[in-house]
């Protein structure tokens, strides 16, 4: 479900509501914008209530899918390909997470999170590839769910800005993204 479902579901609001129903599209787009805002916020809520890892896994992904829902209410180009690349972007995440869960469940025979304390030291790799894929997944600069988070939101809250506002911003994520990226730019400066 969280793999290839949601994504349909989210072409499914392109391609009909948006191409085929523009003006019911932009009619509906607020109760859009706020059905993706509970998407995300019920999402995360389940997500952490969950001791199931595979199902964290499935309620995370809906609250990913709130995005998509924000970027497609935007009804613009920007706010559309933002939805579109957390689409492409999330399937990625999500089948590499739900790999390295089955990955992890041959080894330990549980999915239950209590049960699965020390993993580090018993399987590092799969534990680190566990670690890159949460950060994947939480949309840290430098992963690809960071472009596609970034962009509906600039979309939906700066799409209004004037050139100038926007550049200043720019100014001021441009390095932030880069000192993320490689913190030898600020430490050995």
């Amino acid at each position: 479900m969280a793999g290839v479902l949601l994504k349909i579901a989210g072409y499914g609001l392109i391609r009909m509501n948006i191409e085929m129903l523009p003006n019911a599209h932009v009619y509906f787009a607020p109760v859009l914008a706020i059905l993706g805002v509970v998407n995300i916020i019920y999402g995360a809520l389940a997500a952490f209530a969950q001791t199931h890892f595979k199902r964290r896994l499935a309620d995370s992904s809906i609250a990913h899918m709130g995005f998509v829902l924000i970027g497609i209410a935007s009804f613009t180009e920007i706010g559309i390909g933002g939805a579109v690349l957390q689409m492409v972007s999330h399937g990625l995440i999500a089948a590499s997470l739900f790999f390295l869960s089955g990955v992890t469940y041959d080894r330990t025979h549980t999915l239950i999170m209590e049960k699965m304390g020390g993993m580090a030291k018993v399987m590092p790799k799969v534990f680190a590839l566990f670690t890159i894929g949460a950060m994947a997944s939480l949309a840290l600069p430098g992963m690809s769910c960071f472009v596609g988070e970034l962009t509906v939101f600039l979309e939906r809250y700066l799409g209004d800005a004037k050139p100038r506002e926007v550049f200043i911003v720019l100014c001021l994520l441009v390095p932030i993204i880069g000192i993320g990226l490689d913190p030898k730019i600020a430490t050995q400066t």
